[in-house]
């Protein structure tokens, strides 16, 4: 992963995630998923571009599966779009850069 890429798990989920004064991007993700793998890609590069902005992460739902759990997530891959320690948005499947930019301006502005 880039160094602009966290790699969030359940025992910091609470502190890196829902307690963090700054807006946060999950990726919630699998190793088996395909379309997982094709949005990685987009999503190192817009933790790059958004870097100061926006904490930008990814979360193996297999090997971290608390917290998933706990959010609903039913399918692969989702992106959750975290501010003041709340959803504010969300998309599933994959999705357009665009679509993921519009959120993360939304969310860093």
């Amino acid at each position: 992963m880039s160094t602009t890429l966290m790699d969030f798990t359940d025992d910091d989920f609470m502190t890196t995630v829902m307690h963090n004064p700054q807006p946060v991007l999950v990726d919630f993700w699998a190793p088996w998923c395909g379309p997982c793998k094709a949005l990685t890609p987009t999503i190192e590069k817009l933790a790059a571009e958004f870097a100061g902005k926006v904490i930008v992460g990814k979360m193996d739902i297999q090997s971290q599966p608390k917290s998933a759990g706990e959010l609903g997530i039913r399918s692969i891959p989702t992106l959750l779009f975290f501010k003041g320690g709340r959803v504010v948005g969300q998309l599933t499947g994959a999705v357009n850069e665009s679509r993921i930019r519009e959120k993360l301006e939304e969310i860093a502005g």
